[in-house]
């Protein structure tokens, strides 16, 4: 079964779309299938194509010819021309793992919606991202397969577009194995040395709206008003909501004990979660998840909003605020930094959750995904 696979979200600072990618990308390429997956990687760029290829893993081949992003997408917005085949070759699947899908010749088509923040929330959304509404009915009307990372965005997608839901399929996101706990004691010191704190509560991410950090800021006023030793450090690149984070922190009267970090390496985001002494996670909407469960690989406990697939991917192994509540969010936050047992209790809670989540069980998913829309 050839497969062609858009890996463009690998280019540029990793996003959870990224990470998906790669992730996926990676246990893809360890299976040992028979007949075995011949697996091909494109990207929707045309100044970013020679630097596809040292971030896809061996084995698979990488399309160099340019695919113009914008101009295409506008195109497929209007008529199912050019065909992915154009750059790919003759494929039995495409895979859209970013919300848009290549029109095909004969290939069958598979997308990956991650959320419906395009639809639930569009004032939170640029402009390429106002699009995916109308590239998805495009392709569901092409008869593409639709993967959702959790139910609630499958309920989601079955409420807002006119889809057979037998072609709508769930398949979870994977999750990292718990880390040894002899590493995060160095991992933890050197979280400490970056955020300038013994005594810190982090937060990941774009800096977009969805991730609602401008709410977390004031909770954390609240908190630092009584505990005066706690920072907060932000860390991750600037999105189209990093003036309103700006404007927050200038705003709130502790914003001597608030750091900024920016995108920050692989490395230096596992120091951050080792040392923290909550991570926290405010979003208004989420379609899964994925730092968390980060968080809680490196046995942090979670602070978290009841916003869209959280309590369906985090259970019981985080401490729950309402989205967009400044005080709900403070009175979690001193619930978590008050009292020991019950951040040891949401640790172990979400080792345990852990176990329901692996690149693996993603990978089998999708292939078998691929295989019945392929003979479908």
């Amino acid at each position: 079964m050839r497969v062609a696979l858009d890996a463009t979200s690998l280019l540029g600072p990793r996003t959870g779309v990224g990470t998906f990618t790669a992730e996926l990308l990676a246990a893809l390429a360890a299976r040992h299938d028979e007949p075995p997956l011949e697996l091909t990687a494109f990207g929707l760029t045309w100044r970013g194509r020679e630097d596809l290829r040292p971030l896809v893993p061996a084995g698979i081949d990488v399309v160099r010819r340019p695919m113009a992003a914008r101009p295409l997408r506008e195109l497929w917005q209007r008529i199912d021309l050019p065909p992915v085949e154009w750059w790919t070759g003759p494929v039995d699947v495409v895979h859209g793992p970013n919300f848009v899908v290549p029109p095909a010749r004969r290939a069958a088509e598979v997308v990956t919606v991650h959320d419906l923040t395009c639809v639930r929330f569009p004032e939170m959304c640029t402009r390429d991202v106002l699009a995916y509404p109308g590239l998805l009915r495009r392709a569901m009307a092409r008869g593409a397969w639709i993967h959702t990372v959790s139910t609630s965005v499958a309920d989601e997608v079955a409420a807002t577009f006119a889809i057979d839901p037998a072609r709508v399929r769930t398949v979870p996101n994977g999750a990292p194995a718990p880390l040894d706990p002899d590493r995060l004691g160095p991992m933890a010191a050197r979280g400490r040395h970056l955020a300038g704190s013994t005594d810190y509560v982090v937060a990941l991410g774009t800096l977009e709206p969805r991730k609602d950090l401008p709410t977390l800021v004031r909770a954390f006023d609240v908190v630092a008003a009584e505990q005066p030793d706690i920072g907060l450090v932000i860390a991750g690149p600037d999105g189209w909501g990093a003036d309103a984070v700006a404007t927050a922190i200038a705003a709130a009267r502790h914003r001597n004990r608030i750091r900024r970090l920016g995108w920050v390496t692989d490395a230096d985001r596992d120091a951050l979660l080792a040392g923290a002494r909550v991570f926290a996670y405010p979003s208004l909407y989420e379609g899964f998840g994925l730092p968390p469960l980060e968080a809680l690989a490196h046995r942090t406990p979670v602070l978290a909003t009841r916003a869209g697939a959280l309590p369906e991917v985090l259970v019981d192994a985080a401490e729950w605020a309402q989205p967009g509540d400044p005080d709900d969010l403070a009175a979690g936050l001193f619930r978590l930094l008050d009292d020991d047992d019950r951040c040891r209790a949401l640790v172990h809670a979400g080792l345990a959750r852990l176990d329901a989540f692996s690149w693996e069980r993603t990978a089998d998913g999708l292939v078998t995904l691929y295989r019945d829309a392929w003979h479908g």
